[in-house]
Formats: C-alpha cells, structure tokens, sequence
C-alpha cells in the first residue's frame, strides 16, 4: 500500500514509519524540512506544509491511504489559535487533498482528552460526548475536539473512509522532543512539589504504532478508538517512578483548589525572579482530573494488546537516563515544554 504520512519524526512518527516500511508499504512524508541521515528505498520525502495546499496535494498525490499524525502540543494557552490553525485549517487541507487523490482510507492521530476527562472517577468509552466544559480552559484538548468534528463532517461530505485513533499519553523510549514524556523528566527532576489527586492513563508508544498499522486494514469507517494500557491514580503511578529511579515522591499533598493556588503563586515567583515556572498552571490542573477509559473496542476490532504498562515505565525511565548521560536533554527555556499529554507530535514534520 502506498501510504502518505504527516508527523514523521515526531514521537509516534518515528517508531510508526518504520514499522511501515519494514511491513513492506511504500511510504511518502511530509516534511518542513530535509530529513536527517538516511531513509529506507520505500520512504519517500516530500517537503511542505499541511497549511499549504498544493504541499498536501503532492503529498497525497497516487496514494491509498493517509496517516494524519501532525500538529502542536502544548499548555500554554497563548498557543491557542496555532494549534487551531494547524489542527483544524490543517486537516481541512489534506482531507480536500485526500478527497482529490481519491484516497481509500483516512488514519486521523487524536488523543484520549477529547473524549476521556473528568472530574470524577470515571471509564469513558467511546460513546462518551465531548467534554468541552471540562477542557475548555486547555485549548490543546479544545482544538483537538474541533478537528475530530471537522475530520467526521469532511468525511461524509467528501466521502473519505475515517479512523480516528485516540491515544492517551504515550510511553516509552525515543521521544527525542521530550513532548509527551516530559511529566516523567520532570519527576526526575524534582520539579513536581505535591501529589496530584486525579488519575490518568498511559499506553506505549511501540504499541500505539503497531495498532496503527493494523487499523489500515481492520478499523471500520466513521469510529473513534480509545487505546489506553492501564488506569492508574497519579499517586501510584510517581510512586512507581520512585522505585525505578530513587527519587523520592512529592510528600506535600494538598486540596485541588490549593494545589492550583500553588502553582499560581510559584509562576508569579518565577515571573518575579525572570525565569520560567517548573510547573505550571494547566499542568496541576490536569493533575486534579481523571483521564480514564476503557480500550475494550480496540482490543476487539483492532487487536489492540498493550504490553505490561511497569515495562513501559522501565524503558521510558531508563531511555531519559540515558539521554541525560548523554548530555541530550530539553531546552527548557520556553513555556512550550514540556508539553501536553497528548498523542501527537510536533509540527517539525507537516
């Protein structure tokens, strides 16, 4: 299959083209600028932009199927209308591409936060509605939501074959940005100062790849898929991260309200003193939510099978160790990182 690809060298991307090209698909990439070292004979670069249209037509151009991973992920909220543009304006302009190409099947990258978020302890499935109330202060989310109704409405306009697939936050090694295991750097770190009261779910990276793969062939027109590995309360899951590293937990733990009162008043601190804030507000607000759900329908459609999330966690911790040796860590200069929990990756490719 002859397949076109936006995000490839984001953290999904880059275990997900291989993978590709090693199952024998002729891949083609997006790509703002000149890929770094050599890609296989089957992985074609085309350079461009998701937000240019004749960039997205030669993308698309002879392929079977598109594979929509691009965009923003970020917590800061004056990156809003980028996000919007790139998800939304961006989608808008490779689903008209796809529709020329006559493409046979649409793999849309979303993220568990448009559907499984709340302020309870709660499963969300795939029949939940979205949660615009509850996300409406996190414009990553909100833009989210925004381009999954587009992504539906284009797709039976232009009657364009659409899986969304909607990971929670992705684990594991290889995320070379830090843009979605940057909460577990930032355990290392020591910059989480209490204990979170919510709960999240996680899933790794290698496995979310593989499902991609197989929902090319097996996922079913119009559906949205939750891929989750485990449930767990933000408690034990910096309690694991303890165990693998010897850093000790946050001890502090204190009401929601005063949790996000604290990071109030350390990002005026920081403001104050002229740099950036180890944590911010959104970052403790999602702490304080629960992002639960139930992958049972990719289980059984896709053949979803996370591995044991407690090797996930091993592989993402010794990864940022290694890295840390290495010297490769994250410019933590701007308010773009780390970044939101998220399934994407960053708009350096499309």
């Amino acid at each position: 299959m002859k397949i076109a690809l936006t995000g490839a060298s984001g953290f999904l991307g880059s275990h997900l083209v291989p993978l590709l090209a090693g199952a024998g698909h002729e891949v083609r990439i997006l790509a703002r600028s000149p890929a770094a070292g050599t890609t296989p004979s089957n992985v074609e670069v085309c350079r461009g932009d998701v937000l240019d249209p004749d960039s997205c037509r030669r993308l698309a151009a002879g392929c079977e199927a598109l594979i929509h991973l691009a965009g923003l992920v970020s917590r800061d909220p004056d990156d809003g209308p980028l996000m919007y543009r790139l998800h939304v304006e961006g989608t808008r302009q490779l689903f008209q591409a796809a529709a020329e190409a006559k493409i046979q099947r649409v793999i849309l990258a979303s993220t568990s936060g448009t559907i499984a978020v709340s302020t309870t302890e709660r499963v969300a499935t795939e029949a939940d509605t979205y949660p615009f109330v509850t996300v409406g202060r996190w414009p990553y989310y909100l833009s989210k939501i925004y381009q999954e109704r587009l992504a539906l409405e284009l797709s039976a306009e232009l009657k364009l074959p659409l899986v969304i697939l909607n990971p929670s936050l992705l684990l594991g090694p290889g995320d070379a940005r830090f843009s979605s295991v940057g909460d577990v750097w930032k355990f290392m770190q020591r910059d989480i100062p209490a204990m979170p009261s919510g709960g999240l779910s996680f899933v790794d990276v290698r496995d979310v790849a593989e499902v991609f793969r197989l929902a090319l062939e097996r996922g079913r027109d119009g559906e949205r898929y939750l891929l989750g590995a485990t449930n767990m309360p933000a408690r034990e899951f910096l309690e694991r991260l303890s165990r693998l590293t010897d850093i000790p937990p946050p001890w502090l733990q204190l009401p929601r309200e005063l949790n996000i009162l604290g990071a109030e008043g350390l990002a005026r601190l920081a403001k104050w003193r002229g740099v950036e804030p180890a944590i911010d507000r959104p970052t403790v607000e999602m702490g304080e939510h629960f992002f639960y759900l139930d992958s049972a329908k990719a289980r059984d459609e896709l053949g979803f099978a996370p591995r044991d999330p407690q090797e996930t966690l091993r592989d993402t911790v010794r990864d940022l160790q290694a890295r840390q040796r290495a010297g490769q860590e994250p410019e933590l200069g701007s308010r773009r990182w780390p970044r939101a929990t998220s399934s994407e990756t960053d708009r350096s490719n499309g």
